[in-house]
């Protein structure tokens, strides 16, 4: 299939599938649309909501991102992260990894202005699948390479970025059956934010046990999905 790097709104790159019609990031800005849908409305929220519990004294998260893709969400995390001091155990589940010459292309680096972080990107792409790595003391990435169907993970993550190609190309990864292995990989207490915002991908959640909420949607979109497992 057919891809082409371009910029989006907000200067930042993704991928472009002609064939699909589909991008991996919005064309309105990737970089604003990762840091509204998965830093804010995820990371940021899960932190918001054990602070406020006062026998909590969690320092540490476990991230699932279903679509690794172009390792910008784990590049933010790591930013983020390092920050506010808390150790991050990622994990990433790709079935189609990003080749090595589109990533060379990728500008997410300079936009970010994190050039001292620039092995970090680039040891996250490098790094070999399946198998646990330490990107630095507080962060470890492991890669999957695994379809999402596959995915059987039980009670082991605080937060899950569900960022798969959207339901019109591929309608098999918002269904009841995926959804309910997203709610069983999450701990109590967990997060699964996303883009979307389709009454079937609502409707799908609520079926299998998450209570989810409508939120305001990145540039170009009305509204996303945030969903919580009580």
């Amino acid at each position: 299939m057919k891809r082409e790097i371009f910029i989006t709104s907000d200067g930042s790159t993704s991928i472009h599938l002609p064939d699909w019609n589909e991008q991996y990031h919005s064309k309105h800005g990737a970089i604003q649309e990762a840091y509204h849908v998965f830093i804010k409305a995820g990371f940021e929220k899960f932190l918001d909501t054990i602070s406020q519990k006062k026998e909590s004294t969690q320092t540490n998260l476990s991230i699932l991102e279903i679509g690794f893709g172009t390792g910008l969400n784990a590049f933010i995390t790591f930013i983020e992260a390092d920050k506010k001091n808390i150790k991050i155990d990622y994990v990433g589940v790709e079935a189609y990894p990003v080749a090595a010459d589109e990533v060379e292309k990728l500008n997410y680096v300079a936009e970010l202005k994190a050039e001292n972080n620039q092995l970090v990107f680039n040891e996250m792409h490098t790094t070999s699948w399946d198998e646990k790595h330490t990107i630095s003391d507080d962060f470890n990435l492991t890669k999957r390479k695994q379809f999402f169907n596959e995915i059987d993970d039980e009670n082991t993550f605080d937060v899950i970025y569900f960022d798969a190609f959207g339901a019109t190309n591929q309608p098999e990864l918002w269904t009841e059956e995926i959804f309910q292995k997203m709610f069983t990989a999450l701990k109590v207490g967990g997060i699964l934010t996303t883009y979307a915002a389709k009454g079937s991908v609502r409707r799908a959640m609520q079926s299998v046990g998450f209570t989810v909420e409508r939120l305001a949607g990145p540039p170009g979109k009305r509204e996303m999905l945030r969903a919580v497992k009580n």
